[in-house]
């Protein structure tokens, strides 16, 4: 398999999923303004929208979108746990999550990625929003588990982890939701993460 991605963007949930699965593929990073890739490749021709992850499997299909791609990756090998049997309730309560994180988690953080700099009121208010959805993540965590489905990491945790941990990145504090920041911890621990966040620069590898 060949993913292609962007350094510390949604594409690395894929890429910490490939990790934990330990199967081989190759990385192609790409550049989502000029859409080529490392490899001189026209990004357009195999993500049309422009954006990662992409993701061509072994017999040369394409496949977008995060919890599309999240789900193919961990159906390989089932045995892995990373997603629940189809048609489960367990699966449907996977599909709930990952659209949630698709559709309100990571689009609450896109303001601070268009490019144009956010002044107080827009920043208050994007954070407000940022926040809420947080307080989602919160409360699923309140009972103490581990993970968002209970005691089992799944590709919903590697997507979470992506986009809470891009709240380093902008400035913003996650200490009113301190499960939220134990949990973000947790998966930034584990050996995937490291050596996918390793991989695309986004940490320097322990001497």
């Amino acid at each position: 398999m060949k993913l292609y991605y962007k350094p510390g963007a949604c594409s690395l949930a894929s890429h910490i999923i490939l990790n934990e699965l330990q199967i081989p593929f190759d990385l192609d990073k790409t550049d989502t303004d000029t859409n080529k890739t490392e490899a001189g490749d026209d990004f357009l021709k195999i993500s049309p929208n422009g954006y990662v992850p992409a993701l061509i499997t072994d017999e040369g299909d394409i496949i977008t979108e995060n919890p599309a791609v999240l789900q193919y990756l961990a159906d390989q090998s089932p045995d892995a746990g990373l997603a629940p049997p189809n048609g489960t309730l367990a699966r449907t309560r996977l599909q709930e999550t990952l659209n949630f994180i698709s559709s309100e988690l990571h689009k609450s953080f896109s303001p601070f990625f268009t490019g144009r700099e956010l002044d107080s009121d827009a920043r208050k208010r994007v954070e407000a929003g940022v926040g809420r959805r947080a307080a989602h993540i919160e409360q699923r965590l309140a009972d103490g588990r581990p993970f968002l489905l209970g005691d089992t990491f799944t590709v919903a945790d590697a997507y979470a982890f992506v986009v809470l941990n891009w709240a380093g990145f902008v400035g913003l504090s996650l200490d009113a939701h301190p499960k939220t920041q134990a949990y973000v911890a947790r998966i930034a621990a584990r050996p995937a993460s490291i050596k996918a966040m390793i991989a695309e620069g986004l940490m320097e590898q322990a001497a």
